[in-house]
């Protein structure tokens, strides 16, 4: 692995990052201090993916006041959106900078490389604490199921399996004699530690790979943009490169821990060892970050933004389908009106001779049973009356008037809520994210507490919910109480 490592890491390698690396540039830069301190307050930290221009102007904009009165005005003499868009810039590359879908207003987010580059400076930073016990057992662990998992002999697999029971009925008597190994205060504190790197860096893979994803969007529509052959060509063409990518290592990783990390069993499993493993004296004393007992949301937070990027994939490919048949059925109307005016033409000044031979490309058979028996033809009736153009008056105002209620992102207000407390009633949770739909999204609500696993409703007692209107009136609804329980 060194040779390896030697030999990727040479002269014009090296060179070449220090060159053109955004993660190097960073590093190099006269105000990496203030970029990297920034970004990791308002991104790594809080594990925001996204945040509007205004809002991450507005943020930098207090960080510029406050270095400015310790450190002089002539510091740092730009504005903040100066500076937000010179660190987007492609020579730079530290942010990204994109419109969603829906908004007028540009967002921001980490790019891979930046995420890098503060991954490595955090570990620049003396740590109290530093274990190697837990590192050696995942790697035995991990040497163990290579080892397993490529092993053909159905013999040795079933031996190393005797051995693995005959360990566990080992560990069971020695509990039933009274005896009950448990870790001590370093061994938790050192395997707590291992959790929180692989937790910190498997939220730092996650922008990786949506990059790669976005990279194969935007190559996507540049390719649809300047295609001139046919359109089946170029979906055997982007559908090979977007299969290439999910049948690739990382597609493949990506894909069986978004199908895991789905399972609401393992959701719950999750919820359940976290609480357990924080509430330990040990762990409790190194003060964890509250945010590690929805860790795993986290990480479904991010994955979502993943999949979302494939979503705009397809999106795209159909909306190409779309324009290519709406153009090839006006080609099709095009000849058949070009065919029809010369037919009209040629009725009122026929030319001499024959006009048009066609030449028919198989010969006709009529056998006499597959003659059709007669029947008596009907005749329809035609009334006499005259047609008169008119023009139909119909009001459109109620295309524009369409309620769509976010069904996913009142669920997230619901686990939200519950992440904080055992229990919450729809009320409470309606007082803390106000009804913006009214009754549509009141009726959603008593839809996920119909869904939700454990719900009470408490006929004795009852809640009054009120919203405002278009027009400035108070909409109440009077209904029992509907407590939502944290699923155990």
């Amino acid at each position: 692995m060194l040779k390896n490592l030697s030999m990727a890491l040479d002269f014009q390698t090296l060179e070449l990052l220090r060159r053109n690396h955004p993660a190097w540039r960073l590093l190099r830069s006269d105000h990496a201090s203030l970029v990297a301190s920034f970004l990791h307050r308002v991104f790594i930290a809080p594990n925001v993916r996204t945040m509007a221009q205004a809002d991450l102007a507005e943020a930098l904009e207090d960080e510029l006041f406050a270095l400015r009165e310790r450190h002089g005005a002539e510091s740092f003499p730009r504005s903040a959106a100066a500076y937000l868009n010179d660190w987007a810039d492609n020579e730079k590359g530290w942010l990204r900078k994109f419109y969603p879908a829906g908004s007028d207003e540009p967002h921001f987010d980490l790019t891979p490389a930046t995420e890098k580059a503060l991954a490595w400076l955090a570990s620049l930073t003396e740590r109290a604490f530093v274990g190697t016990e837990s590192r050696l057992l995942t790697l035995f662990e991990l040497l163990r199921q290579m080892s397993e998992g490529s092993q053909t002999d159905p013999e040795a697999r079933i031996a190393e399996l005797h051995k693995r029971r005959a360990e566990i009925d080992g560990e069971i008597a020695c509990i039933l004699d009274g005896d009950i190994p448990l870790l001590d205060d370093t061994a938790l504190k050192d395997r707590f530690q291992q959790f929180l790197q692989l937790a910190r860096e498997l939220l730092t893979d996650f922008r990786e790979v949506e990059h790669n994803f976005r990279t194969l969007d935007r190559r996507v529509r540049e390719r649809i943009a300047l295609w001139e052959g046919s359109k089946g060509a170029l979906l055997e063409d982007i559908m090979g490169e977007r299969d290439a990518i999910a049948d690739s290592d990382q597609g493949k990783s990506f894909r069986a821990f978004w199908d895991f990390l789905m399972s609401q069993r393992r959701q719950e499993e999750l919820s359940r060892l976290l609480g357990q493993v924080l509430d330990l004296a040990p762990i409790a004393e190194t003060r964890p970050e509250p945010r590690l007992r929805r860790v795993h949301y986290d990480w479904l937070e991010a994955g979502e933004h993943t999949q979302r990027t494939v979503a705009r994939l397809s999106q795209q490919l159909r909306r190409f389908l779309d324009d290519q048949a709406w153009l090839e059925n006006r080609r099709i109307m095009d000849i058949l009106h070009g065919i029809e005016s010369r037919a009209l033409a040629l009725r009122d000044a026929p030319p001499p001779g024959e006009v048009m031979e066609l030449a028919e490309n198989a010969p006709t058979i009529d056998l006499p049973l597959e003659r059709p028996l007669y029947s008596a033809p009907v005749k329809p009736l035609i009334a006499d009356v005259e047609l008169e153009s008119g023009a139909a008056e119909v009001d459109t105002a109620a295309l524009y008037a369409q309620v769509v209620v976010d069904r996913a992102e009142l669920l997230r207000h619901l686990r939200q809520a519950l992440q904080e407390r055992p229990q919450i009633s729809l009320a409470e949770v309606i007082q803390r994210h106000p009804l913006r739909h009214g009754l549509a999204e009141l009726l959603i609500y008593l839809q996920l507490a119909g869904d939700w696993p454990q719900t009470a409703v408490d006929e004795d007692h009852q809640d009054l919910i009120e919203w405002p209107t278009d027009d400035g009136t108070i909409r109440r609804a009077r209904l029992p109480r509907i407590v939502f329980l944290r699923m155990s």
